[in-house]
């Protein structure tokens, strides 16, 4: 029997590149999108549509995979948003939208599936975070914090459901080529403030990273070994060689040497 694998915000990016691995590999494939019907392209899977921070929404997108199914294998928790700005500077408002978006709305997407997977005895939630999410980063603070919140909230989800035969775990990517620059929310760099400058060209140096990222396939791939092999760790990274080694530094390192690192690297 084919595994039926639902995958949030898989209209692009990291997201679409996985739902068409899967696909190919014999799973099947349902994705989400706020608005489905923007992409007029043909799919070869169904493309749902999906609020992740409205829980009406999100309730109809897990019936309507049922309703064609009756079963639901696994969740891959992928639909996210980029933030960055001066954490002096940047709005409430849009810290609560970036919580919304990238840790509560993956929080009721899990609570939406585990009914069905503990009625089944089984099902697999994953949730991507993000290696910026093992570390406070300049003008990023709000991404990481909301990516670590996810990835704490996944350590404790897991051993609640674990008696249930369901698996959770966090996939943590670092930087690959897609196109989250485009559609990431920026706090307007402020003519006179302080961190104009440097705000600024730590902008220009993330795009650049993102530009020179990986090929987002290996998200993919990385994810369908999660699925395949079973009984997953709790957290995976996939990315760079240097970035995934950021998290062994900072707990090897002193606090003030790593830092060093991290501003230097933003140069700041």
């Amino acid at each position: 029997m084919k595994k039926v694998v639902l995958i949030t915000g898989a209209s692009s990016g990291l997201g679409l590149a996985t739902a068409l691995y899967l696909h190919e590999q014999g799973f099947h494939v349902f994705g989400t999108s706020r608005n489905p019907s923007r992409y007029s392209d043909p799919l070869p899977f169904p493309l749902l549509q999906l609020e992740i921070t409205d829980s009406n929404s999100i309730t109809n997108c897990v019936t309507e995979v049922l309703k064609e199914t009756d079963r639901l294998d696994v969740l891959v928790n992928n639909a996210g948003v980029g933030i960055t700005g001066p954490m002096e500077e940047i709005s409430g408002d849009a810290v609560a939208a970036n919580f919304a978006t990238n840790c509560f709305g993956p929080l009721q997407m899990a609570q939406a599936v585990i009914p069905q997977m503990r009625q089944q005895k089984d099902g697999l939630i994953i949730n991507v975070t993000s290696i910026a999410g093992i570390m406070g980063l300049p003008f990023r603070g709000v991404y990481s914090a909301s990516k670590s919140a996810l990835s704490i909230m996944t350590e404790s989800l897991r051993m609640e459901v674990k008696s249930f035969g369901i698996e959770v775990c966090t996939l943590a990517p670092g930087d690959y080529a897609t196109d989250i620059a485009s559609r990431r929310y920026h706090a307007p760099v402020v003519e006179n403030s302080p961190y104009q400058k440097i705000y600024q060209a730590s902008l220009d140096t993330m795009d650049e990273h993102v530009e020179e990222g990986n090929p987002p396939q290996e998200i993919a791939i990385a994810i369908a070994n999660i699925i395949e092999k079973g009984n997953p760790k709790v957290h995976y990274q996939v990315g760079p060689f240097m970035q995934k080694l950021s998290k062994t530094l900072k707990s090897i390192l002193p606090s003030r040497i790593f830092e060093k690192l991290i501003m230097n690297h933003y140069k700041l």
